[in-house]
């Protein structure tokens, strides 16, 4: 349901707002579970390794989540623009600032950890790591980038203003990106019974991963990412994109680049060294509120 503001503009009502936000994350976690699931067996029976073996769950995953989001906006006759895509030029400019923002972010605190012994790198090899840079550039984007803010920063941010203010909107975008997670575990197991691809346990964070340390991430990088899509006016999303891509990038080079064969990685010397994470998305979230503020200016 809608209501009229005096103003004229029509307005969604609270419940309305709140089930197109809930959407947005079932649109992911769904996308997520049945695409990793049903991507991984087909290419396995395609017989691809390697890359291309991970490229076709992700371009899945992409293509689960951004399908029905579109669709839907087709169907109130909107294009996805509305959610805070927009021309070629202005994308680039928004790209650029996630990038820029959060990877500067992540050489000053991640250099000021290492100057203070918490890191220690190993020597760069720039064949395997120039290699690495650009796969998980390309499946970073598909499998978790452009699917996640599409239907979170996305639809879900722009369901939530379109009736609720700036603050209840981040917090309500964050509260859904941290149930998307467990869900898509759900949608994994399902799908994984069906295809017969490798089952995996349901739980509230992806398998691997300790459930305390995850949920105490995910709140400061959600925020971030709305920080970042918030930051500039034009082709908004795109800035909380870049972010997403970068953070994805410099924390499987910094704490999985062995394990990944990135060609360079860092060990820990003590675990307060995985607060460096948290560390850098708070100043890169504090540089896109400042950036908002003058560009507004």
């Amino acid at each position: 349901m809608t209501r009229q503001h005096p103003g004229g503009k029509t307005a969604l009502s609270r419940s309305s707002a709140l089930a197109r936000a809930l959407l947005g994350g079932l649109f992911m976690a769904a996308a997520l579970g049945v695409g990793t699931a049903a991507g991984s067996v087909a290419a396995e029976r395609i017989g691809l390794t390697g890359t291309a073996a991970r490229l076709v769950p992700a371009a899945l995953v992409s293509a689960l989540a951004i399908g029905p989001v579109t669709l839907v906006l087709r169907r109130r006759r909107t294009r996805l623009n509305a959610l805070g895509f927009g021309g070629v030029g202005a994308a680039l400019r928004a790209f650029s600032v996630g990038v820029g923002v959060t990877l500067v972010s992540a050489v000053l605190v991640i250099g000021a950890g290492t100057a203070g012994g918490l890191l220690r790198w190993s020597r760069p090899d720039p064949v395997p790591l120039i290699g690495f840079l650009a796969s998980n550039a390309v499946i970073a984007l598909l499998l978790e980038a452009l699917p996640e803010e599409t239907t979170l920063r996305g639809y879900t941010w722009t369901a939530l203003r379109g009736r609720f203010g700036g603050a209840a909107s981040a917090l309500g975008t964050t509260a859904v990106f941290l149930l998307v997670p467990g869900a898509s575990t759900v949608a994994y197991a399902a799908t994984a019974r069906l295809t017969g691809a490798e089952p995996a346990p349901i739980g509230i964070v992806p398998p691997g991963q300790d459930a305390a340390s995850y949920l105490i991430l995910l709140p400061v990088f959600g925020l971030t990412l709305v920080a970042a899509r918030t930051a500039v006016g034009q082709a908004p999303l795109w800035a909380s994109i870049g972010t997403h891509l970068t953070f994805l990038t410099v924390n499987r080079v910094t704490l999985e680049g062995d394990r990944r064969g990135a060609g360079w990685s860092a060990s820990q010397t003590t675990p307060d060294a995985v607060l460096l994470v948290p560390a850098y998305l708070l100043v890169a979230a504090v540089v896109f509120l400042l950036y908002r503020r003058t560009s507004r200016a």
